[in-house]
Parts: structure tokens; C-alpha cells; sequence
């Protein structure tokens, strides 16, 4: 056995797997495999020993657990509050003036705010006074548009202090998704900004949540001075958060919650375009993001954290505010963007910080890959100890970069599993236990069972690829139901395979015993000439060529197939040419078989992105499929649509 600084090979044949060192076992909050065994053999008293550890209640439960298909409680008859687990029971140690949040700003002559846990239970307590003072109180939703400052996480803590589910809204959406989201969850009031950075240019926010609001629920509006532009505004509705703080009384007593009370609503994409307002509850949501932070990324007192997630997303709420400031640690909370003022930016961050824990998303990594190693070689990066990835499969190639270039090889890599639905990880290696191997995603979390199985319901083996399933008991940060539509909840996740197996419409295969690699959602599934093929796959295999940097693969019609796969690629190296794209093709056909061969590959300086960095697959398959386009806004580059249009001879059917 070969080890390096950090890493064991676990099999000389198997160059890509390996597990965790001496030295890492050691340091890990949890190193010994048995864990998974024993956490089997009783779920339920598990996840129980785990909550009493974990976190400070008023009350313990009456009843662990109960199923009445397809629904579920945890800890029922538990008393708790989430914010004065991630703030009260801190200042009370002395963690009391340890850094919890270090808020990083995109111009770069604004220094970075940094907040101790005592001065974030201050401004969260004042906070939750001023919301008290307009009318929130227990069960009151409140919805919040904000960026990547630290009042967002303010904001969130002090609904949740009052026991007011939070509804939080990606800054980036557009005026009419905001007023869907409003409306859905019935808000009463919304916290937004004037505007925020982006690439050294003040977007003003307000004017997208002053046309959003009209009409809806919304009685008060409270504004946070970010920029300072002039905003429109509407006397007796409309509130600068600083006046109103600086009235705000300095101390608010927490709600004592339920642990099955709602903690907080969050919108995600439905099949029928409406989308699914996410409930997720106080006690089971606090326990698993408490505990798949602490074993997850093995943050200890000294570690810097960083999750990249926008604060719009579940990784932002999960991992950028419960989890993190339940378990203690410190973070990193960044405004901007990765690329702004230059491409070193992420990597100045890290050094400049101390980041010990990065855990980003793997198109970033590919981004980050095929901007070249020189922006990485400015900046010392032998601080980080541990990388992790979420969001979406990571091809091979992208992995090793990021393991080799970023963690010089010293660091494990985890591959994260989870929904928006979990509401934390799922599935994948435990720092102190591993293996960790490229394209796998690892292990169901301790005291969580999953399956694949094809579609008559029938369990599938090592190597088989099927349908991603999780088995009862369902973990405790599971959903609890779409907002105001019991019908959704049932139809989208419990009629697949009857209501005790919940579905997760991920594709997934057994690598080896119980560790699963991911093949992406299925509705990214294509079938060309009757066979299913998934486009996470193909798009890994095209990865595997060394001049491809990344890509993205769709299905475009085709008379003869029904589908065909069209590879949009950006390379690393290298000029278009048919001669480069027939080795791309060739080399997809070698690794997956000829059913997989791309029909065409489409060559693209550059791909539509999320702010977040996330290739925006739904405006490719439009293109190839020559239907409209749709909502542009939250695209990053939308002059990249043009370009592409030309590219695929699109014409608008509408």
C-alpha cells in the first residue's frame, strides 16, 4: 500500500480509489466503519442518541418516530429553538467571541466584515425585535431577497428566533418569480436590499421587490442600505432596516418550537412548472445539518469554512447557516463573483482567510480547470485539509483536477448526494473512513438506507444501473410537504414505488457494496432509439477527452431516433475543428458503446450560466429543440444565448 501526505491507494489495480491515512483517521470526528452497521441495526435509536447529543432542547421528545405513509414525524413532543442552538448556547462558552461568519465583499477595497458569535446574537436578537415590532410572530411566513451579505443569515436566525418560517428567494430571480413565491407562502413581510455588487457594478435590487410586491400580501418591506443608490419609496410600507435597528430592543426570548413545526419553506422546480414550496422542519432539519456538517467536513474549532452555495439554495441554508453555526464553526460568506476582478479571486480568498474546508460545486471546479492552473500557482493554498463537491455528478477528470491542483494532493474529496427535499447529505464518504473515488459519491449518511431499483421495484446489484430510492426510516431532515399542496407532495415523491419508498428521480448504479455513484436526475435521461441513456454519463466520457474543458449534453429531436445527443463543448485547448469532434465522438463511443455516440458537437467559446456558475441545461435543450427560450434573467452571461442560437441554426416555433 502506497500513502501519501494524506492518502492511502486501497488497491494498486485501482489507482482511483483510496482511503484516508493514519493521520486523518486520527483527526476525524468519526473514523470507525462500524458505524454504518451498528447505525442500521436501529435507526431510530440512532438518530435519537445523536439528537440528545447534538443539540440543546427544552424538552425532550415524546415519540422518536412515527410513520403514517407517506408521512412521518421525528421527535415529536421535542422543545427546541434553531437559533438559540446556532447562537445562544455559544455565547454562553467561550466561543462567545470566536469569529462565526467573516462576510467577504466583491469591491475589493471594502474590507471583509467579520462577526463573532456575540455580535451575530446581537444583531439577530435586535433583529427579530423589529420584525416582532411590525407584527411577526409564531407561524408568520416572511420572505427574504437578499445577497450574499451576512443579513441574510441575520434575517434567517431572527425568523427562526421567533418561530416565523422563512421563505428565501435567489437574489437573481426575476419580479415574477419572487411574487409567485409570495403569494404561495402567503408572506407578510419581505427583506430585501437597495442592491448589491455584481463585477464591480451596484445592481439595484428594490426595484425587482417593489414589482414584485404589488398586489400581494406583503404589508411591510424592510430595506437594507447595501449600496447606497437611490430606490423608489413607499411611505408606511417600505422601512430601512438600520433606523429601525438602532430603535430595537437588544434581547428577543426564542420561540419554544416543536420539533415538527415548520422551520422554514423553500421553493425548488416542479414538474408542472409551478414550483414545489419545500417544507422542512426545527428539530429533524437541526439535527442532521448538526451532524452531517460536523462528520461531513470534519470542522473542528481552528478550521475556516467555506461553502460556495448562494444563500437562495438549500446547500446556502443547510451548510452556509445552520449547519456551520449549530456545530460552531467559522465561515466564509462572499459577495461576489469568482472571476471578479480576476480569476485568482476564489483562490486569494482561500489564502487570505485561512480556508481549511472548500465545498463548491462541480461546474465551478470545471470552470475553475479551464481557466488554467496559473491563477491557482499566485496563491498559497496548503491551508486546505479537506474539498467536497455538490450540486450535480462530477466526471473523473474534473475530480482529479481539483484533488490534485487545489488540495496538491493531500486532500480527501467528498462527493456529495442530496435534495433540496433531504435537506442535507445523504450520501457520501466520511472523511475518517472513505473510499473516495472519483464519479462515486460514497456511502447512505449512518442511519439513512437507500436502494436502487428498476422500474417493476425490483432491487438491483453492484453494477446495475436503476432508479435512487430511500428506504424507511427516512431521515430526520427529510421534507415534511409541499406548502399548501398535499396532492404534490404525494404525486412527485410517493407513487413511484408505493408511499414507503420515497423517490428521488436520480439515476444511480452500486460501484462497489454500498457505495453509489450517481448518474444524474432522470429527467435528464434520454432515450435515443429506444434506449435510456443519461446525459450526466455522456457528458462525463466527453470530459475524458484531454482538450474538452466541460460540456453539456441535451437531447435534440431527431426523426429517425426520437432523441439524439447534441454535446455542447468549450475545450481547455485547442481549435474547433470536424477533425476534433470526430475524436471527441470516438472517444465516447469507446468508453460508453455506440448507442451513446453524440450526433453532433458544438463547439462554444461559452455555455449560459447561473450565477452560482451552473451550466443552464433548460435553454440548451430549448435551442436544439427550437422552442422559446423563456426566462433569461438569472442567466450570468446571457450573451452567450446569441452566439449559440447562431450555432444551432435555431428557430423560435412560437
Amino acid at each position: 500500500m502506497k500513502e501519501t501526505t494524506t492518502w492511502v491507494v486501497a488497491d494498486p489495480d485501482q489507482e482511483d480509489m483510496f482511503w484516508p491515512s493514519e493521520a486523518m483517521k486520527q483527526r476525524a470526528w468519526m473514523s470507525d466503519p462500524s458505524i454504518y452497521e451498528e447505525s442500521d441495526k436501529d435507526p431510530v435509536a440512532f438518530w435519537e442518541k445523536l439528537a440528545r447529543e447534538g443539540l440543546h432542547w427544552y424538552k425532550e421528545w415524546d415519540t422518536a418516530y412515527n410513520e403514517a405513509p407517506p408521512y412521518f414525524t421525528w421527535f415529536q413532543g421535542g422543545r427546541l429553538n434553531a437559533s438559540y442552538n446556532c447562537l445562544d448556547r455559544h455565547v454562553k462558552t467561550w466561543r462567545r467571541n470566536k469569529v462565526a461568519i467573516i462576510g467577504v465583499r466583491e469591491p475589493i477595497d471594502e474590507p471583509a466584515q467579520s462577526l463573532t458569535y456575540y455580535d451575530l446574537y446581537r444583531e439577530v436578537n435586535k433583529f427579530a425585535n423589529v420584525l416582532k415590532s411590525l407584527g411577526v410572530g409564531r407561524g408568520d411566513r416572511v420572505s427574504i431577497y437578499l445577497p450574499m451579505i451576512p443579513e441574510a443569515q441575520i434575517a434567517m436566525l431572527a425568523c427562526a428566533r421567533l418561530g416565523a418560517p422563512h421563505s428565501v428567494v435567489f437574489s437573481a430571480f426575476a419580479p415574477d418569480s419572487l411574487r409567485s413565491r409570495i403569494e404561495d407562502a402567503g408572506s407578510k413581510v419581505l427583506i430585501t436590499c437597495d442592491g448589491y455588487y455584481r463585477r464591480g457594478r451596484p445592481v439595484n435590487l428594490k426595484n425587482n421587490a417593489d414589482d414584485a410586491v404589488e398586489g400581494t400580501t406583503i404589508e411591510d418591506v424592510i430595506v437594507f442600505r447595501r449600496t447606497g443608490q437611490e430606490v423608489n419609496w413607499v411611505e408606511d410600507r417600505d422601512h430601512w432596516w438600520h433606523e429601525l435597528m438602532a430603535e430595537a430592543d437588544p434581547y428577543c426570548e426564542p420561540e419554544v418550537m416543536d420539533s415538527e413545526e415548520t422551520l422554514y419553506i423553500l421553493y425548488t422546480s416542479g414538474t408542472t412548472g409551478k414550483p414545489k414550496g419545500v417544507i422542512h422542519t426545527t428539530g429533524g432539519h437541526m439535527v442532521q445539518a448538526h451532524w452531517t456538517t460536523l462528520w461531513d467536513f470534519d470542522l473542528h474549532d481552528e478550521d475556516v469554512f467555506w461553502c460556495t452555495a448562494d444563500i437562495g439554495w438549500v446547500t446556502g441554508h443547510t451548510y452556509n447557516v445552520y449547519g456551520p453555526l449549530s456545530v460552531g464553526a467559522t465561515q466564509i460568506f462572499f459577495e461576489g463573483a469568482p472571476d471578479f476582478p480576476d480569476r485568482s479571486r476564489v483562490w486569494q480568498i482561500v489564502e487570505n482567510h485561512g480556508v481549511t474546508v472548500f465545498y463548491t460545486a462541480p461546474t465551478l471546479i470545471r470552470m475553475f480547470a479551464g481557466w488554467g492552473d496559473e491563477w491557482l500557482k499566485k496563491h498559497d493554498l496548503s491551508g486546505l485539509r479537506l474539498l467536497a463537491t455538490v450540486g450535480e455528478p462530477i466526471n473523473r477528470e474534473a475530480w482529479m483536477w481539483f484533488f490534485n491542483k487545489v488540495g496538491g494532493g493531500r486532500c480527501p474529496v467528498i462527493d456529495t448526494w442530496w435534495q433540496t427535499e433531504t435537506g442535507g447529505t445523504l450520501i457520501n464518504a466520511l472523511p475518517g473512513i472513505g473510499p473516495f473515488i472519483p464519479t462515486v459519491a460514497g456511502r447512505s449518511f449512518p442511519g439513512t438506507r437507500h436502494e436502487i431499483l428498476d422500474e417493476q421495484g425490483n432491487p438491483l446489484g453492484v453494477g446495475e444501473g436503476g432508479l435512487l430510492v430511500q428506504k424507511s426510516p427516512f431521515g430526520p431532515g427529510m421534507l415534511r410537504g409541499v406548502y399548501g399542496d398535499p396532492e404534490m407532495y404525494k404525486d412527485n415523491y410517493w407513487t413511484e414505488y408505493g408511499d414507503r419508498t420515497y423517490y428521488t428521480g436520480d439515476g444511480a448504479r452500486l460501484f462497489i457494496e454500498d457505495n453509489f455513484r450517481i448518474t444524474g436526475r432522470v429527467d435528464d435521461v434520454m432515450k435515443v432509439a429506444g434506449h435510456r441513456l443519461s446525459s450526466a454519463e455522456v457528458e462525463n466520457a466527453v470530459c475524458g477527452h484531454p482538450q474538452v474543458a466541460e460540456c453539456a449534453v441535451v437531447a435534440a429531436p431527431h426523426d429517425i431516433k426520437g432523441t439524439t445527443p447534441y454535446a455542447f463543448v468549450r475545450l481547455s485547448e485547442g481549435e474547433p475543428s470536424e477533425e476534433l469532434a470526430k475524436e471527441i465522438i470516438t472517444h465516447v463511443v469507446k468508453a460508453l458503446g455506440p448507442t451513446c455516440r453524440p450526433e453532433k458537437i458544438l463547439f462554444a467559446d461559452a455555455l449560459p450560466r447561473t450565477r452560482s456558475g451552473k451550466i443552464m441545461r433548460r435553454i440548451l435543450q430549448r435551442l436544439v429543440s427550437d422552442e422559446p427560450i423563456g426566462d433569461t434573467v438569472t442567466i450570468e452571461n446571457p450573451e452567450s444565448v446569441d452566439t449559440l442560437k447562431a450555432l444551432v441554426g435555431y428557430r423560435d416555433k412560437s
